[in-house]
């Protein structure tokens, strides 16, 4: 699918400011594609349809985790994490993108998890350091992310973690597995 329609398809569920993130996704992760030597039209669309279920309402993403057999304790966590997972699935049943590195990358880019591909990580990172991105922590991932992308990836994860803790929010538990996976790869030198 071409930039230009694939664009086209996800404003139309998306606000203007949740768009405008969107294209600045698509931007980082393609620059971190070329740099990690990626398939570009594989990180593009996976970039661009990450947040495609972001504003479907918390009913209907439920009856997705349901039918779709998705994981079931992500209805013990608030409804903002679900929208990886349930538009991964959305892409494939309601556009046709069955491509199951593109899906992945999807449904992980917002808890992250252990043993994320080089793909998975991409798209992960670039959600979290886009240009419009300003909080506590950002600039510290974005100056190793060229470098260590598993570095920038631990950082997002602690940042993202200690955020959390900070609000008195619970933690999707692949987020702590990610954390303790770059921890022990980071402790060890690699």
């Amino acid at each position: 699918m071409e930039q230009k329609k694939a664009l086209k398809i996800v404003e139309k569920q998306l606000t203007k400011k949740r768009y405008d993130h969107t294209v600045r996704v698509m931007e980082t992760a393609l620059d971190l594609a070329a740099h990690y030597e990626l398939d570009t039209k594989k990180v593009e669309l996976a970039a661009i349809f990450h947040d495609y279920a972001k504003y479907r309402n918390p009913e209907e993403m439920k009856r997705w985790i349901i039918e779709e057999k998705l994981p079931q304790d992500l209805l013990d966590y608030h409804p903002e994490l679900w929208h990886g997972p349930v538009g991964s699935k959305m892409i494939e049943r309601e556009i046709g993108i069955g491509d199951p590195e593109i899906q992945s990358a999807i449904y992980w880019h917002t808890t992250g998890k252990r043993n994320m591909s080089l793909f998975e990580q991409v798209i992960f990172i670039a959600d979290y350091i886009e240009p419009g991105r300003d909080f506590p922590g950002v600039d510290e991932v974005r100056e190793v992310v060229y470098k260590d992308i598993d570095q920038a990836c631990w950082t997002a994860a602690r940042n993202t973690i200690q955020f959390l803790m900070s609000k008195n929010q619970p933690i999707y538990p692949d987020t702590f597995q990610l954390y303790n996976e770059k921890l022990g790869r980071n402790m060890n030198g690699r």
